[in-house]
């Protein structure tokens, strides 16, 4: 069957992904709002509360965790899900939430093999640049069932993680076409002892990167909710639409299932 692609932003990067049948929940956050997270360096300050209770979700078959050392990707209440669950995370990740036997370590440009709902998988683990000194991945999910473009590279869907514009995921159009790219944004800062950096994308990088992997949808998560992010929905709106990609972007509506594909 072509591909099929329901996702529902549940809040910050935590999206329920349903491809052809099989559900994925990225990054799960589900403190409510208010909560505060001392990380050291700075303070994470929590504005919104998810759209979605924990009682709420679907069955969850598989979760794709791009980094677990940072609340606003895992926190308390997220970090409940994993247990008996298929985790795909950084090593580090993976080393850190031993022993947990569904959880996998994927690097960038791995590929790991799953059968979930008796359909064949395959995850690749694609390169982040965030926090210095942390490992963040991001994902690219395909199946045979999703088929292939007129070129003969399969169909898939891309999750970005965390991450600023780096040139390396240029090389991702080059093996997938990418039916739809859900993109981790906000433009969020943190404090380093250099000074304040940036560490993921705004709108203009996200054009840049959509335009870059040649993907059909950009689906725009992560960009509402907390104090480091700088970047909201109306500035991300002007920046597609000056970099013309507007009418390739489907915006979520928070706790709601939308069709994308």
């Amino acid at each position: 069957m072509p591909i099929s692609l329901t996702a529902t932003h549940i809040g910050t990067a935590t999206t329920l992904l349903t491809l052809n049948s099989i559900t994925f929940l990225t990054d799960p956050v589900f403190d409510p709002a208010g909560t505060n997270y001392d990380v050291g360096r700075t303070i994470l300050k929590k504005h919104e509360t998810p759209a979605l209770r924990l009682e709420d979700l679907p069955s969850i078959d598989a979760i794709l965790l791009s980094h677990a050392d940072h609340s606003d990707n895992l926190d308390p209440s997220g970090r409940t899900l994993l247990n008996g669950r298929i985790v795909l995370t950084t090593p580090d990740g993976a080393k850190n939430l031993a022993p947990r036997p569904g959880v996998h370590a994927l690097k960038p440009w791995e590929t790991l093999e799953l059968k979930m709902g008796g359909k064949d998988f395959k995850v690749t683990g694609t390169p982040c640049k965030h926090v210095p000194g942390g490992e963040v991945v991001g994902f690219i999910v395909e199946s045979a069932d999703f088929g292939t473009a007129s070129d003969g590279r399969p169909n898939a869907i891309y999750f970005s993680g965390d991450t600023v514009y780096i040139e390396d995921l240029k090389k991702i159009k080059d093996r997938w076409h990418i039916a739809a790219a859900i993109f981790n944004l906000g433009n969020a800062k943190t404090f380093m002892p250099e000074g304040v950096i940036k560490i993921t994308l705004d709108g203009k990088d996200a054009v840049q990167l959509f335009k870059d992997i040649g993907a059909d949808v950009l689906i725009p998560i992560h960009f509402e909710g907390w104090e480091h992010f700088t970047q909201s929905r109306d500035a991300l709106e002007k920046d597609f639409k000056e970099g013309g990609i507007e009418d390739k972007v489907r915006w979520l509506t928070p706790g709601k299932p939308t069709k994308v594909l």
